[in-house]
């Protein structure tokens, strides 16, 4: 297709927009500030949909957007009116935030020129940048990161730059998470967004950025440099060897349902880039009033486009995909060989990035867990659940919880994979914190301004009083040691996992657990306060990992000999230190598990007591060789009962060698 957007030239700027219905196109070009405008041209129809016009003597900086005409009949899905200044659709830049306003979404001739109110594209040229193989593998530890709320309170990040892309490039920020052994941060989403129309009338703001208006363009409240300012981030963390991972909308935009704004594709051709039922109306599989058409052609070419974008101009390692059953979508049902699909996983820029799918939305047979091509990670919900129900205390959990540790072969090992796909969490932002799921049985979204009837009803969290303690100490002491085993097990489970920002010290958001509307201090990270032993046990938790390869490979266990010594790569053993039988497999009540991985350079137990009572394990001795505690702060003594709700690491050296700590 005919390259879109603003094209600068030494001569002049090619403005190009594509619109399938529109009878007439123009671009409106204003002054520096985005205020006045200057001039409005039309665009002339090139064929196949494109409209452009070449316009001498501008420049890189020149402020526009675009406007169309044609039927305005929402009922058929028609919604052209000039009034309403679009942004270019492949905007790289806005001089402004988006901010809600009725106008946006009055009716054609019921509202004035929204001009005022709209952000104007910055036309922009940039510079490309080396595109180096990413520094994340599968097996990896995923960072889940909200950049406002990450470093807001952060008190080594300067104010000015507290809350944006560019203080994750401070040395305080690098430097924790070089200490939690994070392979990539995951960025929750950084490109232009705009509040829901009912946040505003509550004072309230979206935190998450899940309401995109185009895809290009970064947010100017989470990046004041631009896109300069994410690239330059992505190239500190590489050089501290992390890698960057985006969190992208592509299925669905903040125009919302038949009610919301009118900014951008809406405006140009509502009926090519949104699905629709056949009486008209918007499908809306994403539970936000509309759902992208990533089956359509255009479509496609724009999120590929947008992918390209990413890695050629800001050397991103790859891209995490919100409700991704929707790009797989091809006449409402969903297809793993999608053209989409098919593409982002085949496109040469994009062949080797890492590709991770949130695999459900709430469309028709939405929940595609497991179902996506080879080349996609998917989040692991299953994980998620199962994990906390173990830990929650539930009956015939034993059996889920080794399935989950070992890689979900059940859900990952379809047509003989060799490897697992599978994204481990327990907590992600979606949901009840870590801290959370151990201390509120319920949610609790009153300051969502929802009469608390939003967010997820079953949480399989629990309030984890002590068994009936009164004293808040002990209360706070048992609420913890879940948090480390929660941890523990996160850390133990093999493949890649993610951890999301400030789980590791314990954050709460008062037990919020849909909280993308809280740009407040339910939201932003409490560093003063955050809890550092917990922290440094995640972070030794992080060194087992990096020192025992087996917790990270991704290829699954088959339970046969690793080499001439006969030991399995994993047994599954009682707290006797013999193999599970199909009885203790079956037993309700059974809350302890031992897992034992070998690979050809040693052996790395974990002792699982999910009972609050404490008890006795007991390891397989080998000749020669000893079991010894893998953190050096953990006391492990297999001749003392380990504690209720714990887990514990032991490595397996050769007698009379000194004992590392640490995991080294």
């Amino acid at each position: 297709m005919t390259r879109l957007g603003a094209t600068i030239t030494p001569e002049g700027i090619r403005f190009a927009a594509w619109s399938s219905s529109a009878r007439r196109l123009w671009v409106s070009v204003f002054d520096g500030e985005g205020n006045r405008e200057l001039d409005r041209m039309e665009l002339k129809p090139e064929g196949e949909g494109v409209h452009a016009l070449f316009v001498s003597g501008l420049s890189a900086g020149t402020r526009y957007g675009f406007r169309a005409d044609g039927d305005y009949a929402p009922e058929r899905g028609f919604w052209f009116d000039p009034d309403k200044l679009l942004s270019d659709p492949y905007a790289i830049q806005v001089d402004r935030p988006y901010a809600y306003h009725w106008r946006l979404a009055a009716r054609r001739n019921e509202g004035a020129d929204t001009a005022s109110l709209m952000p104007k594209t910055v036309a922009t040229a940039l510079p490309t940048v080396p595109v180096l193989p990413p520094l994340f593998r599968p097996g990896g530890l995923i960072y889940e990161v909200p950049v406002r709320a990450f470093t807001k309170l952060h008190p080594d990040v300067p104010e000015a730059q507290r809350g944006t892309i560019a203080a994750l490039a401070h040395p305080a920020i690098i430097d924790h998470l070089k200490r939690l052994g994070v392979s990539a941060v995951e960025l929750m989403p950084v490109t232009a967004s705009i509040d829901e129309r009912h946040l505003p009338p509550l004072g309230l703001s979206n935190a998450w950025g899940y309401n995109p208006v185009t895809f290009m363009a970064v947010d100017p409240r989470l990046a004041p440099g631009g896109l300069t300012e994410l690239r330059d981030t992505v190239a500190a963390l590489r050089q501290a060897g992390i890698g960057t991972i985006l969190d992208l909308v592509f299925n669905h935009t903040g125009e919302s349902d038949r009610l919301g704004p009118t900014l951008s594709l809406r405006g140009l051709d509502n009926q090519a880039y949104y699905r629709h039922q056949p009486d008209g109306r918007l499908v809306n599989d994403t539970g936000t009033g509309n759902t992208v058409a990533c089956d359509h052609p255009v479509v496609r070419d724009m999120v590929l486009d947008t992918l390209r974008h990413f890695v050629r101009h800001a050397g991103v390692d790859g891209f995490r995909f919100d409700l991704a059953p929707v790009l797989g979508r091809v006449d409402g049902a969903f297809d793993p060989a999608a053209p989409l699909l098919a593409a982002i996983a085949g496109d040469p820029v994009l062949t080797d990035r890492v590709l991770v799918a949130e695999p459900w939305d709430i469309g028709p047979d939405g929940y595609q867990l497991g179902n996506f091509p080879a080349r996609f990670l998917e989040w692991n919900d299953r994980y998620r659940d199962d994990a906390r129900r173990f830990w929650r205390g539930d009956a015939n959990a034993v059996g889920a919880l080794a399935t989950r540790l070992a890689g979900s072969s059940d859900i990952f090992g379809k047509a003989a994979q060799p490897a697992s796909r599978t994204v481990n969490f327990i907590a992600a932002h979606d949901g009840m914190t870590l801290a959370d799921i151990v201390a509120y049985e319920h949610k609790h979204n009153a300051a969502n301004g929802e009469q608390n009837r939003d967010g997820h009803n079953e949480n399989l969290s629990w309030n984890n009083g002590a068994e009936g303690e009164t004293d808040d100490a002990a209360i706070a002491k048992a609420r913890v040691n879940d948090q480390r085993a929660l941890l523990a097990t996160l850390f133990a489970s093999r493949g890649t996992i993610m951890l999301t920002a400030g789980d590791e010290f314990g954050r709460s958001q008062q037990g919020n657990n849909n909280a993308y509307a809280q740009d407040n201090a339910i939201t932003w990270l409490d560093w003063a306060g955050r809890d550092k032993a917990l922290e440094q046990y995640a972070s030794a938790l992080a060194d087992v990992r990096r020192a025992m390869p087996m917790l990270s490979d991704t290829r699954f266990l088959t339970g046969e000999p690793v080499d001439t010594s006969g030991i399995p790569d994993v047994a599954w053993l009682t707290e006797a230190g013999v193999a599970l039988s199909e009885a203790d497999w079956n037993d309700p009540a059974r809350h302890r598990l031992v897992m034992v991985l070998s690979r050809a350079d040693g052996r790395l137990a974990v002792m699982i007591n999910g009972d609050r009572r404490q008890s006795i394990f007991t390891l397989p001795v080998r000749e020669g060789f000893e079991w010894c505690p893998a953190i050096a702060t953990q006391t492990v003594d297999l001749t003392r009962p380990l504690p209720g709700r714990s887990v514990s690491f032991m490595i397996e050296r050769q007698s009379g060698r000194a004992r590392a700590g640490k995991g080294s």
